[in-house]
């Protein structure tokens, strides 16, 4: 006689992107296990790997394409999923502001970390009286190497990288440039053409975008001050 299946509870969340509902389910041991494995491994390829299989595994909503979720979305659905797997309190160790060099234990309800939106953010930017870009937020493999790449030491380069990556169209009122109609070397050379304040708004994109974010008050074991620090994406709710 076989053993019984165990059964697996769903849940709910809102994507923060669209406000559309979807339902997921926690990580299973096996899935635990692959991320783990791809963790300790510090390829950027194998965690990017493992972290597409196992949102695809606990998404059991339909249609949800994982490889075009904007960024914060991913953050989100992931924190949730782990937070439905392992425990919905994360323990984080934290820099104490006051002197910048003790550090401190914080426990963090996961239901109390929200995506925080920014009322300046656009994805439409003005580049002079003619031209006009759009950008499209970070794809999962960008997201990953933001997050956990060990292997890139310019961080010149990968900003750039980042930047053409987001590229969707550059248009002006007669003419369209889709990201399909231009190759990355010709982005690139077009992105270095901007002046200072042009680069900036672009810049302004990505400092505004929507992103993981918790305030936490936190009391330095040394000195017994108070003081404010503000955590943003995922990287810095596992630290």
């Amino acid at each position: 006689m076989p053993l019984p299946k165990i059964a697996t509870p769903t849940y709910e969340l809102e994507l923060p992107s669209t406000g559309k509902t979807i339902k997921f389910r926690p990580f299973l041991v096996k899935e635990e296990k692959l991320l783990v494995l791809a963790l300790e491994s510090n390829e950027t390829k194998e965690i990017t790997n493992a972290i597409k299989a196992v949102l695809k595994d606990c998404i059991q909503t339909r249609g949800i394409k994982v490889e075009t979720l904007p960024t914060f979305d991913i953050e989100y659905l992931f924190l949730n999923i782990r937070g439905k797997s392992v425990g919905e309190d994360i323990e984080v160790s934290i820099l104490c502001p006051d002197d910048g060099e003790t550090y401190a234990e914080v426990q963090i309800s996961i239901d109390d970390i929200k995506v925080a939106k920014d009322d300046k953010h656009s994805t439409q930017i003005k580049i002079d009286e003619n031209l006009m870009m759009e950008m499209r937020y970070p794809s999962l493999d960008q997201f990953i190497k933001n997050n956990f790449d060990f292997e890139s030491d310019n961080q010149v380069d990968q900003s750039f990288d980042l930047i053409a990556s987001c590229v969707d169209k550059v248009y002006s009122k007669d003419e369209v440039w889709a990201s399909d109609d231009f190759t990355k070397k010709e982005i690139m050379e077009f992105l270095e053409q901007m002046n200072s304040s042009q680069f900036k708004e672009i810049e302004k994109f990505f400092t505004t975008m929507p992103k993981l974010s918790h305030e936490v008050e936190i009391l330095n074991p040394k000195t017994k001050k108070t003081g404010t620090v503000v955590l943003e994406g995922l990287s810095s709710f596992f630290a």
